[in-house]
């Protein structure tokens, strides 16, 4: 029996790894061009299941997919499918929600040392000519700090561990208020905003959460805090942080996710030389991104043989129908 599997896009140079595990047992791999939604409304009549990684699989587009049988997230959120129109099709959705989470911790640690240090600020200076100690914003102990983690999912608390070793201390929210048998300290979102020097972000875009650091949130932060976003860029209004750095509430802000992707750097708040930008990189290492690859391609393969897949976030639409 052959297949038809559709990758949508891909932040890396080809499909080789995939290849090597769908096409020995009858999969045809088709690479969309763009991640647009016209696009993938076409590809997607004929497919077997989907692959995406950022690209946005609409309730149009699964619903032009009538044969499909699963779609797989390359990576952990979900909010760029709708996971609501793939449920009502009975199509299985999975994703990796545990692929890189040292990568995504190592990456918020760096950017909070970036920020604690002026690490970011005075190399931008120094590249410019100006040799300064006395133009960057006050350094403090880290020991005598607080760092606020929104969210306590498996990389928040990788965080916490990494952070803790360096002498912060940590204090953490999240909607169950569940600290996994760590001992954390589990406060309220305003406590936390209160409280912490550092605040990391680590929620899932959602309804719910969406622009979840607006003006309001900003305000009750505490003065000259630093707010670190690896999660999803529509968490975070970017204007009313462009507004906060201009009063002088925030000290500095490390971005590493943005609304849209790419976002306009050109833009005010990208060239403020007390934010830090990096590309949507903090999910990336070598090993990283392997094993996210290979185990997505398992994933679409176990459903197209009737087998179970690992991760499946909508289980109730896996009945006996899926099983050889």
């Amino acid at each position: 029996m052959s297949y038809r599997v559709l990758i949508t896009d891909q932040p890396w140079s080809n499909s080789d790894i995939e290849r090597a595990i769908l096409e020995p047992v009858g999969c045809e791999l088709i690479e969309a061009p763009d991640g647009d939604e016209e696009t993938l409304i076409e590809l997607a009549r004929d497919v077997d299941a989907i692959a995406t990684c950022w690209a946005h699989v609409t309730a149009n587009v699964i619903e032009a997919a009538q044969n499909c049988k699963h779609i797989a997230r390359l990576g952990i959120g979900l909010d760029n499918i709708d996971l609501t129109a793939a449920t009502d099709r009975g199509i299985p959705v999975t994703n990796v929600p545990d692929y890189c989470v040292n990568e995504v911790a190592d990456h918020a640690l760096g950017l909070l040392l970036a920020c604690a240090r002026n690490i970011a600020y005075f190399h931008l200076r120094t590249k410019r000519g100006e040799y300064d100690l006395k133009a960057g914003p006050t350094m403090t102990r880290l020991s005598e700090q607080t760092l606020g983690l929104v969210g306590f999912g498996r990389i928040a608390r990788n965080l916490r561990e990494k952070a803790m070793a360096l002498g912060l201390t940590v204090i953490a929210h999240s909607r169950s208020g569940n600290d996994y048998g760590t001992g954390c300290e589990m406060v309220s979102f305003e406590q936390l905003l209160a409280r912490s020097d550092y605040v990391s972000v680590h929620a899932p875009l959602s309804v719910e959460t969406e622009q979840m650091f607006d003006v309001a949130t900003l305000s009750k932060m505490k003065q000259n805090a630093c707010l670190i976003n690896t999660s999803r860029g529509g968490l975070v209004d970017e204007k009313a942080l462009l507004m906060a750095l201009r009063m002088e509430r925030l000290r500095m802000v490390a971005l590493d996710v943005f609304r849209p992707e790419p976002p306009d750097l050109s833009q005010p708040l990208f060239c403020h030389e007390r934010v830090i930008v990096t590309p949507h990189a903090a999910f990336v290492s070598e090993q990283a991104v392997r094993e996210l690859r290979k185990r997505v391609a398992r994933q679409v393969l176990d459903v197209l043989q009737k087998r179970r897949p690992e991760h499946i976030v909508n289980p109730e639409v896996w009945t006996d129908a899926h099983e050889p």
